[in-house]
């Protein structure tokens, strides 16, 4: 006698699921554990006449007592980590379930309360893991979305208090495409940048942002007789649209804008339906000149967009940076 094999595989997912939920239930009972540490330290701390004295011996007293016992999760540096958890989200019942202390951990190193705030919102929002999280805050993913937009439109975005109406709002520049691991001072083709785009397709996806769906790649467009091939071609749930990029591995020129232009012209006057909006391109490019992205597209352009890529982590100089450049190109138009 043989059992059903879809008996096996029904029993093996119900022994993960059983799984999966008791590492969730530990780490949400880890989650509040630190909550309450911090909680009881942060309290004991406002008894001293000199708090900040008192609080520097209370946690080093307790380190040394607490740590030999219980390992080194309570010396005295994640001692100092809980009670900045509990500063910061006092607040237990608006602690979110779906994240791990690492999440959290890193959440509590943002100082920008703003900045902090968005993280809250996209990481719950998307289900983002601790270490998807990370990637996002490393990536300067806040500052980048604010060299097009304001906090406050960033914010209201990011809490889903309104949808984004125009590109700019989750389009970012420049993009980062560290998860690539090619070498920023090496040639490539633009094919070698395509492949690699679509081998790490989920990671691109994440860098691109919300509501992005993939529809093809080197999308044959015929037009009386010519063919021509868009690089990739996604959609986006939020703005209702198709998204069409092309990718430059070198300084963008006014002939590529026009050739992405006639790609836009097309997916509107063919592909796209009544009720979508007008479709947007994005020239993905190593370099660029925004006189000239400016000069070749109209005044009143919110359809094209360029943006720089880069094969590694943004610093926090770079970013503010291009924040001034960003400032001056304003004050200029």
């Amino acid at each position: 006698m043989q059992i059903r094999k879809d008996l096996l595989s029904d029993i093996q997912g119900i022994i993960a699921q059983s799984r999966d939920r008791a590492i969730r239930s530990v780490d949400t009972e880890r989650v509040l554990m630190y909550w309450h540490i911090g909680k009881v330290i942060f309290e004991e701390e406002q008894q001293g006449e000199d708090r900040a004295a008192y609080g520097a011996f209370l946690i080093q007293s307790l380190a040394q007592q607490l740590q030999p016992q219980f390992g080194s999760g309570f010396s005295k540096r994640h001692l100092y980590w809980y009670v900045q958890f509990y500063r910061i989200f006092p607040n237990v019942n608006a602690l979110r379930t779906q994240f791990s202390w690492t999440h959290y951990r890193t959440l509590i190193r943002l100082e920008n309360a703003d900045k902090r705030e968005f993280y809250v919102a996209e990481a719950a929002k998307n289900n983002w893991s601790a270490r998807q999280l990370e990637r996002q805050v490393n990536s300067q993913l806040f500052e980048r979305l604010l060299l097009s937009n304001d906090v406050e439109a960033v914010l209201k975005v990011a809490r889903e208090e309104k949808p984004p109406i125009e590109a700019k709002e989750i389009i970012k520049d420049p993009m980062v495409l560290e998860f690539l691991g090619l070498k920023r001072e090496a040639a490539y083709y633009e094919k070698d940048l395509e492949n690699a785009l679509i081998t790490h397709l989920y990671d691109f996806m994440l860098e691109l942002g919300n509501g992005f769906s993939f529809v093809a790649r080197q999308k044959r467009v015929h037009i009386e007789g010519d063919d021509f091939f868009v690089d990739l071609v996604f959609y986006n749930r939020l703005l209702q649209c198709f998204v069409i990029i092309e990718i430059k591995t070198d300084k963008l020129t006014h002939q590529d804008i026009g050739q992405l232009q006639m790609y836009v012209n097309y997916y509107d006057r063919f592909e796209k339906q009544e009720f979508e909006n007008p479709t947007i391109g994005i020239l993905l490019c190593a370099d660029k000149n925004d006189a000239v992205v400016k000069i070749s597209l109209p005044e009143n352009n919110r359809t094209i967009i360029a943006s720089k890529y880069q094969l590694y982590l943004p610093t926090e100089q770079q970013l503010i940076e291009e924040v001034k450049k960003e400032i001056q190109r304003l004050d200029e138009q």
